[in-house]
């Protein structure tokens, strides 16, 4: 069974520039051992807008300005950058919450392979993370798919614990 590991927007306006937190900076560490000591394919998401966010749907619900292509913000934390060093990773630009284009990547991984087994890890639980695992689990409904708790950081943590236990009311997995 091939294993994939997605790493949601560990960007530096997640970890600690525009919309970072406290607990997107202390998931850090487990995240670059994580990735470090993995065995699969990586697939890394970059949340990626435009200079006119503010603009779309989500600047208008979210009016601050984040991961505009190209700048620092956009950019993933170095921590993260330096531990995928030497790794083979797909980089999956999205323009909003959710990965389509992840899922199909990963769809077709499942195909090559035979079955896959799938782990995220990364931010915000609560928004990207959720989505994307939900996406996935609608694509591949009978592969395992498990989000590590502990390399996940929320808005607030009362949302990241409640977007892990909706992700296990649809079975996902979370590793704590």
């Amino acid at each position: 069974m091939k294993r994939i590991l997605v790493a949601v927007d560990l960007q530096k306006d997640f970890v600690d520039g525009a919309l970072g937190t406290a607990e997107a900076v202390s998931i850090i560490p487990a995240a670059c051992e994580k990735i470090r000591s993995f065995e699969g394919d990586i697939f890394v998401t970059y949340d990626t807008h435009s200079e006119n966010y503010l603009e779309t749907a989500e600047g208008r619900k979210l009016p601050v300005p984040h991961c505009i292509k190209g700048t620092e913000g956009w950019q993933l934390d170095a921590r993260v950058a330096e531990a995928l060093r030497g790794k083979d990773w797909i980089a999956v630009e999205k323009p909003t919450f959710g990965s389509v284009r992840l899922a199909d990547y990963v769809r077709v991984a499942a195909l090559r392979e035979g079955s896959v087994s799938i782990e995220l890890i990364g931010l915000c639980t609560d928004i990207c993370v959720i989505s994307n695992a939900l996406l996935l689990k609608a694509t591949l409904p009978e592969a395992p798919i498990a989000v590590d708790a502990r390399c996940c950081a929320g808005v607030t943590p009362a949302l990241h614990e409640a977007a892990l236990a909706a992700m296990e009311s649809c079975q996902i997995d979370v590793i704590r």
